[in-house]
């Protein structure tokens, strides 16, 4: 028997936000949190702003100097946001869990970013490698953050990184409510992380022709508009405590909203690209909204999309979205892209943006979409320009789409 499944906990690191309080008010409140880059020079790069972790202070998340130290930065932040969203949850493996019961599903769509250059620079200096730090494999590779994590909360049951690009942690967040949904762990940690707005990132992205150029951080991120020229990168972490609802409940849990469905395809077409008919990212919301149980005239919608603000994924996803729905119903759902404030996390974004649908849910706000002042004419659904709107909204989608053609949807529905 198939089991329901809560989320009774979640924890975020952004540029909008260190907490969740602070991300959802600066995001229902349409601040935005991408800036210019001061961190490192960015005269030579064709890339001078990202939304970077600011005030950031990982010993105020239990974690001490040595661990720091010896840690990349995605598997700090991953730590982080998972602290916060054990904290909130109320979760002690070993005394209302069982250790083998709580399961890990963290990933990250990069890694150790960080880690790997200046340990590559030790090398081409001196090719023996004999400078190379022992920790180098154990800190650089992308399934260390769901490692570290289950270690520090003594979770024993499935420990899994998922590395899908931009679509990782809403990937990760789908495939642990699987797992409780069917009885393979009583609770997951579930969520992700990267660290990625760094020069050889910048440098990268920016020559795929995915990143904007934009200088005005202000009008840099614009999904949607006939103005937008590409996505911003951002750094960060998000994780939800997905919980058995019985086991939630007889705990005396606080539950934020219940998860409802999943969909996972893949565009099989093109490795950055999205498929220009939307047939299978249509797929993939279809699947997540039926599982939910979405009744037509009766369901209120919001969808956190993509929006990345490049030029062929808006397009898809606004195809998407009314392949899915039929046009007439996918006019009348609130959609809005907080990458317009957060910017695009990558392994973290997924789930980042799955704490604004759950909270817009619970608080029956709708997000922004800052920017949107000069919209696409062939993106013509109510994407919620400038400001949030207040709306008694009963299910809620989270897009996530990467690299590669991997496409998520995960839903979920308000409690009372």
């Amino acid at each position: 028997m198939d089991k329901r499944v809560a989320v009774t906990g979640m924890g975020v690191i952004s540029c909008v936000g260190n907490d969740v309080s602070t991300f959802w008010k600066n995001i229902s409140n349409g601040v935005c949190g991408i800036d210019s880059i001061t961190e490192f020079p960015v005269a030579g790069l064709p890339v001078k702003i990202a939304g970077k972790i600011k005030d950031f202070h990982p010993e105020n998340y239990g974690m001490d100097k040595p661990f720091i130290r010896k840690q990349a930065m995605f598997t700090i932040f991953a730590m982080a946001s998972a602290y916060q969203a054990m904290q909130d949850s109320g979760l002690v493996s070993g005394e209302n869990i069982e250790p083998a019961e709580l399961a890990t599903y963290i990933g990250s769509g990069v890694g150790g970013f960080d880690v790997i250059i200046p340990e590559v620079s030790k090398y081409l200096e001196e090719p023996t490698g004999r400078w190379i730090s022992p920790l180098f494999i154990p800190t650089m590779i992308a399934n260390m953050a769901a490692g570290q994590v289950a270690i520090k909360f003594g979770a024993q049951g499935s420990c899994l990184n998922i590395q899908t690009a931009c679509a990782t942690s809403s990937h990760t967040i789908g495939e642990a409510y699987r797992a409780v949904r069917h009885g393979y762990a009583t609770a997951v940690i579930a969520g992700g992380c990267d660290f990625a707005s760094i020069p050889l990132g910048l440098a990268g992205f920016a020559n795929c022709k995915a990143l904007t150029t934009e200088e005005d951080p202000k009008r840099a991120c614009l999904p949607f508009s006939k103005d937008r020229g590409g996505f911003v990168m951002a750094d960060g972490s998000a994780v939800l405590i997905l919980e058995e609802w019985d086991h939630a409940v007889a705990r005396g849990a606080h539950i934020y909203a219940e998860m409802t469905g999943y969909g996972s395809t893949c565009d099989a077409y093109h490795a950055t690209a999205p498929r220009p008919d939307a047939n299978t990212q249509a797929d993939c919301i279809r699947i997540a909204m039926e599982q939910s149980g979405f009744e037509a005239g009766k369901d209120m919608v919001y969808i956190n999309a993509h929006g990345t603000g490049t030029i062929l994924n808006d397009l898809a996803e606004t195809k998407a979205i009314k392949l899915a729905f039929g046009e007439e119903e996918a006019h009348k759902c609130h959609i809005s892209s907080t990458k317009s404030m957060h910017g695009h996390m990558f392994g973290g974004t997924g789930a980042a943006e799955a704490v604004a649908t759950v909270l817009a849910l619970k608080n029956g706000i709708i997000p922004p979409t800052l920017g949107l002042d000069n919209p696409d004419p062939e993106c013509d659904l109510d994407y919620t320009p400038l400001h949030a709107v207040k709306a008694p909204i009963t299910l809620g989608l989270s897009n996530s789409f990467g690299f590669g053609g991997h496409n998520a949807c995960i839903a979920f529905r308000k409690v009372d």
